[in-house]
């Protein structure tokens, strides 16, 4: 899946609000339940591990790519569920162009295809849209 948005804020202010994973349920609505293992967050960075639910699943993944303020990616998924999900933020302008993809693999992602496809890229254009919205009233809250 594939979904691109244009931010009418800069790529640091954008990036700042995408790691504050602690914030996320603040401004999209299709997160919740945010928590960190031991070691990790609020902010994200290599290595660290969140779950929080989504799509009435339990998502668990491990930041693996995290340069700021351009790419973020993570590999997890849920039960049945095998996943890698990238961010690129590309200065535009005085914006940002976000790219955000996913692949999954496993039983789920294709006994589900024609469910997952369309509701993953919905809730996607939903987290990136609500993320556009919330930069473009500047920095998050300390934390």
């Amino acid at each position: 899946m594939r979904n691109e948005q244009r931010i009418a804020a800069p790529p640091d202010v954008v990036w700042q609000w995408l790691v504050r994973a602690d914030l996320w349920p603040s401004w999209f609505r299709g997160a919740t339940d945010v928590r960190f293992e031991p070691g990790g967050g609020p902010v994200l960075a290599p290595g660290t591990r969140v779950t929080w639910r989504m799509l009435n699943a339990t998502i668990r993944v491990q930041v693996v790519v995290c340069e700021a303020p351009r790419l973020l990616d993570w590999v997890g998924g849920a039960a049945g569920v095998h996943a890698y999900h990238a961010w690129r933020l590309d200065a535009d302008g005085a914006g940002t162009r976000l790219v955000t993809e996913e692949t999954e693999r496993g039983p789920l992602p294709w006994l589900l295809r024609w469910y997952l496809r369309g509701a993953l890229h919905r809730a996607h254009q939903q987290w990136i849209e609500s993320l556009a919205r919330v930069a473009v009233t500047g920095a998050p809250p300390p934390r």
